[in-house]
């Protein structure tokens, strides 16, 4: 009994002793691992090349194809309820006229409803309420430009009191038809400026190692002014709307090995 007794306690103590061990190998395990995983990631580039890192960009221009322009409905009255009906009233006008003219339901979106009371204020004098103002604004998307003019027209006359706009832009697919030229240029300017360093160096490219996407701009066309033209004397007035051209701009970072 006293010998197992004590051939147990040297027993224990080299189990304890173990484990410790054991967690190092594991935890050197997974390092190991973990680089190994990141040595297959990294690419391969041979002892006697160079990488070359360029960033490049071009842009696309296009005639714009869509217009979108924001319009309302404001109105004032003694009190909360008669405002918003007599905006209702008058912005289901407005509504029906955005339809009459061709606009889908898909390209009309309401951006905004309020009501708000007006104040009078006096001096050393708490404020008074003295009435209430409602407004009801949608954004409207115009798939024919050479409509806009009238479209806004139209929705003056109806009773629109409230027009901002329009703002142009193209639409997806001509935007990614638009997006792919620059790319296209871009990948175009980063190979000429590596056969540039180079020739500089005495070096050839080899070839591509990497390609990524540094961003893509579309700036939106700042907001033209509504011109009114008179076509004559004592006739209706035409509002004169130029679309004129939107930049749309592609960024790529490419990575080139160089040898002799």
């Amino acid at each position: 009994m006293t010998r197992l007794s004590s051939s147990s306690t040297p027993l224990s103590f080299a189990r304890l002793s173990l484990r410790p061990l054991a967690l190092a190998a594991v935890l050197a395990f997974g390092a190991a691992t973990a680089m190994t995983a990141s040595a297959q990631t990294s690419p391969y580039v041979a002892t006697d090349g160079t990488l070359l890192s360029v960033s490049a960009t071009s842009e696309a221009k296009r005639i714009p194809n869509i217009a979108t322009v924001s319009t309302g409905v404001v109105t004032q009255a003694a009190d909360a309820n008669a405002a918003m009906r007599a905006n209702a009233d008058q912005m289901a006008k407005v509504v029906a006229a955005i339809k009459a003219a061709g606009i889908a339901e898909r390209d009309i979106q309401t951006s905004g409803i309020s009501l708000n009371p007006q104040y009078r204020y006096a001096e050393n004098q708490p404020p008074v309420i003295t009435g209430y103002q409602a407004s009801n604004n949608v954004n409207i998307v115009v798939r024919d430009i050479s409509k806009v003019g009238k479209i806004l027209d139209s929705l003056v006359a109806t009773g629109a009191n409230q027009i901002n706009g329009p703002t142009f832009d193209l639409d997806d697919k001509d935007k990614d038809a638009a997006f792919d030229e620059a790319r296209r240029g871009a990948i175009e300017k980063a190979q000429a400026r590596a056969e540039l360093y180079a020739k500089t160096l005495g070096m050839k490219v080899r070839r591509i190692v990497s390609v990524s996407e540094g961003g893509r701009f579309a700036p939106p066309m700042p907001m033209p002014m509504m011109a009114m033209r008179m076509e004559k004397a004592g006739a209706a007035s035409d509002t004169s709307v130029s679309p004129g051209e939107n930049s749309l701009s592609m960024s790529l970072d490419v990575v080139f090995e160089l040898g002799k």
